[in-house]
């Protein structure tokens, strides 16, 4: 039986990061095995067919291979930062945001970061649709320093990697967008220690060895 649990991850996947991001507030220690996408581990693949990341083997051997259900099985265990509400109408509303980044706009930042890959994809069309997403978060930041209240919860830091991942598809343009209170929670987001500690670089895992530990044992939320 496994000492740690085991996560499937990739360094640059704003789903992975939320899994890494809960994963170090609570304290859960892991077995990290960083995957290239274009290589994925036949392990993997043999517990979720799927093929995406993140997944987490638990040391019982049960699998969570959605994002969300990490994050949420992390804090469970341990929210030092409580990171989760417990009021039923503020949780309903976070879920719908959450809902709402991964539905419409995901769907529009893929087709503006990746126009490319989509038949008769205008990038511009898809930008301005996503825009609508962030200027109601925007919005909601003006009201409270965070999309829920005046602390960070779950719902900030599962939305945060796919801010910054449209912001980065053309930052010149996203620093130009009147902005401030959303441009204000993103620095804060991408300067703070536990984006900084999720965003180390670690070697491409080989089946037969062993992953490195995340979050390292020296990591300041193990302190």
């Amino acid at each position: 039986m496994a000492t740690y649990p085991i996560l499937y991850s990739f360094r640059r996947c704003p789903y992975a990061m939320r899994a890494r991001l809960a994963l170090t507030v609570s304290r859960q220690v892991c077995e990290l095995r960083e995957v290239v996408l274009r290589d994925k581990p036949q392990e993997m693949l043999n517990v979720s067919p799927k093929g995406t990341v993140p997944v987490l083997i638990k040391v019982d051997g049960s699998v969570l291979a959605e994002s969300l259900d990490i994050m949420m099985w992390a804090l469970k265990q341990q929210d030092p930062e409580r990171w989760l509400r417990f009021d039923p109408d503020q949780m309903m509303n976070l879920q719908a945001l959450v809902a709402e980044c991964d539905g419409p706009f995901k769907h529009h930042l893929d087709r503006y970061k990746y126009a490319q890959r989509y038949e008769n994809t205008n990038a511009v069309e898809h930008r301005t649709e996503g825009s609508q997403f962030l200027e109601k978060l925007n919005h909601q930041l003006g009201e409270t320093a965070y999309l829920s209240d005046q602390h960070r919860s779950w719902a900030d830091m599962a939305i945060a990697p796919f801010v910054r991942q449209f912001a980065n598809t053309d930052r010149q343009w996203f620093d130009a967008q009147p902005w401030c209170h959303l441009q204000a929670w993103l620095a804060e987001f991408l300067a703070s220690d536990i984006f900084q500690q999720i965003m180390e670089k670690y070697p491409q895992w080989k089946s037969g060895e062993l992953g490195p530990l995340f979050p390292s044992l020296s990591s300041p939320h193990l302190e």
